[in-house]
């Protein structure tokens, strides 16, 4: 991170929109301000306008569908583009959904699939091009950095995106890998990152808007509920808020698990609503293509309605064959028909010891995203708030004193609605109903609370404690003889407490480890988000590992030194030591006890070679 750029930035890399926002430091300190940075983009194939978000859809159309110079943006002198980022990319997705990349983000933690494969736009029909989770999130961000440095630079490179101060922001459910690919796609954006977590964000751009005044808004004791509904994924967090020798800190306590469950999943169940009602109505029952298309025409739908629109939003579904024209079904959706279809099913009354419902799987499915299984986003906060919470004297957990909503879907009074019902319902004993702490645009939250984040770092201000949200362990297979069918046990060694700091290097501390060199290895590695009393150096045994989150394996192939004739599968001793870089990532080395080499523990994704590190 470059510490004396001009500019300070933070980029949201959300589902359904990506935003960016920033800080200029040529101005003074006391008068400094999150702006945020309008995002020249297509509207309609030739036609450019500045808009607040950046709808983070990739459009690859054939040579048959547009002409390249309609795609071309200010930046595009000479080259001639191959896909189109942003809105007329989302609008495409309603008419052409086979050749639009959607939801890139929630496929990039999407551990079933090679995610540096390009398997995107998914579909069990061939689509024509395709491209990676990377890329395009890659894409996303290339299409930022141009749009800055035509607005912003103007042809002064230290002014350039890529000279300035980053900060990329990721839920705060991603694991390793997924945060280890972010960084990656930005970096092949030209892009030299920190990644910071979403709610934490969120609760940065809080504390900008407010200044000093947040401490009338909380005090000593309280507990802040972030809850962040995306297009994509749910994200919920705890921060504490408490009294240090007269003055106030704040302490994130807790993350929930990784929640595929969102917007999207609201933009089909009305798709599913609405082909119900054409069938009803007009007796046509759409095929899979045309129902894509329909989901992508009620996400439209349902930002419009949520932003507060009276009237009924018309949506078209294009007909299939030769006759398309001609086969177009169209029906309507208002408000009331919104909310009966959302409301109920995603927001249920439950009582606080609820969990999310579990479905017996199909034993054969079509392959994609998997989403939760529970649409009722009370229940998995029920259950968020149950595991992580403290108790009082009755055994109940203690509810949040306060709380922050942000992403999309809370900007609905309705949904907020429900929510706050919930806590009220689950703590109707409590003295005042959990307080709304007012946050600006939650469109733009995140962004400009990356933005205010890494300003504090530079000048000074009121710091989250964080560290890491998970405690890792690293699956140690123990060395029993071979009995028929039978496994030998692993344990689990944590290399990474929960709330170690961003920048630390620490000793595991762990004695008569052995490493196999030489030849291909499959390294066990398994997270917890609840373990907070694991210290780096202990050693869980078999029963708690089979209670841990399992992460794809790593593989790799560590070399063995030249000059030493060891034979292949050699089992050399090493020590353990952990790096959480500075840019939110993992790093594991393993350091021959005998002095000399040292392998680094790599991420690999399955599907693919391993690399020698």
């Amino acid at each position: 991170m470059d510490q004396e750029s001009r500019y300070i930035v933070g980029i949201d890399l959300g589902t359904t929109n990506t935003a960016l926002a920033y800080v200029d430091t040529a101005v003074e300190p006391s008068a400094r301000r999150v702006e945020p940075f309008g995002v020249p983009q297509l509207v309609a194939a030739g036609e450019v306008a500045v808009l607040p978000l950046l709808p983070s859809f990739v459009y690859l159309p054939g040579p048959q569908d547009v002409a390249g110079d309609l795609l071309r943006l200010p930046w595009h002198r000479r080259q001639v583009p191959d896909r189109a980022v942003g809105a007329y990319a989302r609008d495409m997705a309603a008419l052409q959904p086979g050749k639009v990349v959607s939801s890139a983000k929630s496929w990039l933690c999407h551990d079933g699939i090679d995610r540096r494969e390009a398997c995107l736009p998914f579909s069990r029909t061939e689509a024509p091009r395709r491209i990676s989770p990377v890329e395009a999130s890659r894409a996303c961000l290339e299409h930022l950095r141009d749009a800055w440095n035509h607005v912003m630079a103007k042809g002064d490179a230290e002014l350039r995106l890529e000279r300035q101060t980053v900060v990329l922001t990721v839920p705060a459910s991603f694991d390793a890998v997924a945060r280890e690919l972010t960084v990656e796609a930005a970096t092949a954006a030209g892009l030299q990152v920190r990644l910071l977590e979403e709610p934490q964000a969120a609760f940065y751009a809080w504390l900008a808007d407010r200044g000093e005044a947040w401490r009338h808004d909380v005090g000593d004791g309280d507990v802040v509920l972030v809850c962040d509904i995306g297009g994509g994924t749910t994200d919920f967090s705890l921060i504490a808020v408490t009294d240090h020798d007269g003055d106030l800190q704040l302490q994130r306590l807790a993350v929930g698990e990784h929640t595929l469950l969102g917007g999207d999943n609201m933009d089909l169940t009305l798709a599913y609503g609405m082909a119900a009602k054409i069938k009803r109505e007009q007796g046509v029952t759409l095929d899979a293509y045309q129902l894509a298309g329909l989901t992508h025409a009620c996400r439209a739908a349902k930002e419009r309605l949520g932003a507060g629109l009276d009237e009924a939003v018309p949506l078209t579904v294009l007909g299939r064959g030769s006759s398309v024209i001609a086969g177009t079904l169209s029906t309507r959706i208002d408000a009331a028909e919104l909310e009966s279809l959302l409301l109920d099913g995603f927001f249920p009354p439950c009582d606080i010891t609820d969990k999310p419902a579990e479905r017996r799987k199909v034993g054969l499915r079509a392959f994609g995203l998997d989403y939760a299984a529970d649409p009722a986003l009370t229940r998995h906060l029920a259950a968020f708030i149950d595991r992580h919470s403290f108790r009082d004297a009755s055994g109940r957990p203690m509810l949040p004193t306060a709380i922050l909503f942000n992403g999309g879907v809370t900007k609905s009074p309705a949904c907020r609605r429900r929510i706050l019902e919930a806590l009220q319902g689950w703590n109707a004993a409590a003295p005042r109903a959990a307080a709304v702490l007012e946050q600006g645009d939650p469109d733009l939250a995140v962004a400009a609370g990356a933005a205010w984040y890494a300003t504090v770092q530079r000048q000074g201000g009121v710091r989250i404690k964080a560290g890491s949200a998970r405690a890792y362990y690293l699956g140690v297979e123990s060395p029993l003889p071979a009995v028929p069918g039978f496994a030998p046990p692993v344990d689990g060694l944590c290399v990474v407490s929960i709330g170690l700091e961003e920048g630390s290097s620490v000793d595991v501390g762990a004695e008569g480890l052995g490493l196999v060199v030489g030849e291909p290895t499959e390294f066990r590695f398994f997270s917890s988000t609840v373990r907070r009393q694991d210290a780096v150096g202990d050693v869980l045994g078999e029963a708690a590992v089979a209670e841990l989150d399992e992460l794809p394996p790593l593989v790799a192939e560590l070399p063995v030194e030249a000059d030493k004739a060891s034979p292949i599968g050699t089992l050399v001793p090493v020590r353990l030591r952990t790096e959480l870089t500075e840019i939110g990532t993992l790093q594991l080395w393993c350091d021959d006890a005998r002095g000399g080499q040292s392998w680094k523990l790599e991420f690999e994704l399955r599907g693919q070679d391993a690399d020698t590190p």
